[in-house]
């Protein structure tokens, strides 16, 4: 973890910053990941935003499911859902 850690970046051509490779390991960032950048005062904030699928897929598994199962499952919500709205 790098809380507190600080890093000196160069502004490269058309604007690019670079992000250390060990950040972008540490935070599971890779190219053409997204980011919300905001402006505080003289402060710029980068903010990840998260690839759902990427983080369904690199997170450490704690259930299974059958695609059966999924569906069935799926039906019962879509039935709860039509008769909550009629």
């Amino acid at each position: 973890m790098f809380v507190g850690e600080r890093f000196v970046l160069r502004v490269g051509r058309k604007g690019a910053i670079y992000l250390p490779r060990r950040v972008m390991r540490d935070m599971g960032i890779g190219e053409g990941d997204l980011f919300v950048l905001r402006r505080e005062g003289n402060r710029l904030v980068l903010e990840f935003i998260p690839d759902p699928f990427m983080l369904a897929v690199r997170s450490r598994k704690w259930a299974w499911t059958s695609v059966e199962e999924f569906e069935r499952e799926s039906e019962v919500e879509q039935e709860e859902a039509v008769k909550g709205s009629g």
